[in-house]
């Protein structure tokens, strides 16, 4: 019996069948996937349907059926197109660490271009080629150092974690005190009135200073590539 995951796979992965099938001009398994993709974008993940793409698109709901045979499906494309062609750190000069700052900072501009991406591309789930690759590339921009296969992996999968814990924690507003906004000014008057029974949280706020205007992805960093940093020292060391 068939299953989502066996249909995701033949989707983004036997582009031979896609491209060989039959189809009408105006519609397309890639025209489909961006359409589903402005849609998320633009009024979030929730709002993507296959009603909803059919008749943005100016077809009926059966004809999507012809490329995707259903939503899970359709998520499955939506991130890989979503995600995009992987970055070619090759061409950044200066070892490791300015490689994986530049995919750090080209995986935060992939995510704040579409929001939702943090939040579905977690879980069992199969992944496209454009997806995987992402992965590959930061792996290799580690391949010089002393690291193992497997602490390079864990690198890039902490990486990921930690961006997007970033991107959800702004998006979702789970650190209100360094948000505008009324919750904001709220928790402010709260933690004034009632800063005695959280005298620790309390220091701390009155000296973060401009250290969390970016939900402290700049300091989080920091600390990751300053430890692969002096874990390669340790062990390079005579």
């Amino acid at each position: 019996m068939a299953t989502d995951e066996d249909g995701a796979l033949g989707l983004l992965w036997n582009q031979e069948e896609r491209v060989a099938r039959k189809a009408r001009p105006a519609l397309s398994l890639e025209a489909i996937a961006r359409s589903a993709i402005e849609i998320a974008d633009r009024d979030g993940i929730a709002a993507v349907s296959m009603q909803r793409v059919a008749g943005d698109l100016g077809f009926t709901k059966m004809s999507l059926y012809r490329y995707v045979a259903n939503k899970a499906e359709l998520m499955a494309v939506m991130i890989d197109t979503a995600v995009g062609e992987p970055p070619r750190l090759g061409r950044v000069p200066g070892g490791w660490r300015p490689k994986m700052e530049e995919f750090s900072r080209l995986l935060a501009e992939t995510w704040e271009r579409h929001p939702w991406l943090p939040s579905v591309t977690v879980g069992n789930r199969v992944m496209g080629p454009n997806e995987i690759g992402w992965i590959d590339s930061a792996v290799s921009a580690l391949s010089e150092t002393c690291l193992t296969g497997g602490e390079r992996m864990a690198t890039v999968f902490l990486l990921f974690a930690h961006i997007r814990n970033i991107h959800s924690t702004a998006s979702a507003g789970t650190q209100p005190w360094t948000t505008e906004g009324s919750v904001a000014v709220t928790i402010g008057e709260l933690m004034a009135r009632h800063g005695a029974r959280f005298p620790d949280l309390t220091r701390a706020m009155a000296e973060t200073g401009d250290l969390l205007d970016d939900n402290g992805r700049r300091f989080g960093l920091d600390c990751i590539f300053n430890g692969i940093a002096g874990l390669i020292a340790q062990r390079e060391r005579p």
